[in-house]
């Protein structure tokens, strides 16, 4: 087009006449205007890089994010927004606008700080304006390099926990009813052939002449699966700046599943809510690895909220049929609603002794609130008056909180 706004102007040189060249002039500056209003491509290159794509938690990480202009024109206003993973606390601003020439490279740096699970960053997103502002064009490009941060904490075995009485036929050391082989003294009985020395009642031999036998508690066994409350409504958090109540119910998970693996009792993980979160119940190294995996990095007990579907009449019916007849269940739930305490009822009744561990998440400043914190202690109490032992953890640390209910449970 700007070729042929020439031609006028040629003319208009060679026949002497001025309006022609000037009509000639107006088609060669429209032209020029068409072209440069056009929105410019898009073509570029991203490369992201952590300095630690491993981290632990709580550590900052930079994260540097460089885009380079691939195409042939230069892109006048370039805006740059890195897709952060939404549980990622940004340190600095993770935007820039620039100009970028072409085979030039900028820069993105900032930093963010690192909590527990499998963090994929989203595409960028691109927004690049011609000189005049008039014309853009949006995108959402990939970018290479890392992609993902993983965040697994170390488990960190808690106070001993206390148990119900479900146990399994192995030895362990939750104490029974059954009279055998243990520390705690049960009762006497007739001497058998073959029964040890060591357990012969020898102050009644001497004092009676008979020969009778000592009975002692067995400890056995138990069989536990933790099972976190992960539905939306249990991201519950007293105030911005605290950790939301599942990310508290993944941490009493994280105490509890290495000292119940400690004292031989087979321990097994799930989630009560969206996704198939679950890990029978094993003993072992290995296990304690997956398990400590599972907690670290499975969408299910992602920091924030899916927007995945959860039927949960669906999933107590597909709990059930994975829990083991013998296992008893360690609940952390904040008990948000009643369906929770319907769960905890209905897992007791069905043969599964239920301890509930309970996030406080509630706080007191509004009416509102307070209310809803009236209707979780109503919660509470009705769990207690149905015989299930439930633990309302505060600002305490758990340890101390389960010395206190390990206390009251013994009485």
């Amino acid at each position: 087009m700007a070729a042929l706004a020439l031609v006028p102007v040629g003319l208009g040189v060679l026949l002497r006449h001025p309006p022609l060249v000037l009509v000639g002039a107006l088609g060669v500056a429209y032209a020029a205007y068409a072209r440069g209003d056009a929105a410019p491509d898009l073509d570029v290159t991203l490369e992201r890089e952590l300095s630690d794509p491993t981290p632990d938690p709580g550590d900052d990480v930079t994260v540097t994010l460089r885009v380079r202009n691939d195409g042939g024109g230069t892109l006048p206003d370039l805006r740059i927004v890195d897709g952060v993973p939404p549980a990622l606390a940004t340190e600095s601003s993770a935007r820039l606008g620039t100009a970028l020439r072409p085979g030039r490279t900028a820069t993105l740096r900032y930093d963010v700080t690192a909590v527990r699970g499998a963090h994929e960053f989203d595409p960028v997103h691109l927004l690049a304006r011609n000189p005049s502002g008039s014309r853009e064009r949006d995108a959402r490009i990939e970018a290479g390099g890392t992609t993902t941060m993983r965040c697994t904490p170390e488990l960190e075995a808690s106070s001993s926990l206390p148990l119900r009485g479900l146990t399994t036929v192995y030895s362990g050391r939750v104490p029974t009813d059954v009279g055998g082989a243990g520390l705690e003294f049960h009762s006497t009985r007739e001497y058998r052939h073959g029964d040890p020395a060591n357990r012969v009642n020898w102050a009644r031999y001497a004092r009676t002449g008979e020969l009778s036998t000592l009975e002692f508690r067995e400890e056995r066994a138990a069989t536990v699966v933790v099972c976190i409350d992960a539905r939306e409504e249990a991201y519950l958090a007293p105030d911005p700046e605290s950790a939301n109540a599942v990310e508290r119910s993944v941490e009493a998970a994280s105490q509890a599943v290495p000292a119940l693996l400690d004292s031989g009792d087979r321990v097994g993980v799930a989630a009560f809510g969206p996704g198939d979160c679950w890990l029978a119940p094993g003993v072992g190294d290995e296990h304690a690895a997956r398990a400590r995996d599972l907690l670290a990095t499975h969408p299910a007990l992602a920091p924030t909220p899916g927007d995945e579907r959860f039927l949960p009449t669906t999933w107590v019916r597909r709990f059930r049929r994975w829990l083991p007849a013998d296992a008893q269940v360690l609940f952390c739930t904040p008990l948000p609603d009643d369906y929770a305490v319907t769960v905890a009822r209905r897992l007791d009744a069905y043969g599964h002794a239920v301890t509930v561990i309970s996030p406080d998440p509630t706080a007191d400043d509004t009416p509102g609130r307070r209310l809803a914190r009236v209707e979780r202690a109503n919660r509470l109490s009705r769990l207690r008056a149905a015989g299930i032992r439930v633990l309302d953890w505060g600002d305490e640390s758990l340890a101390t909180e389960l010395e206190r209910a390990s206390a009251r449970w013994s009485r």
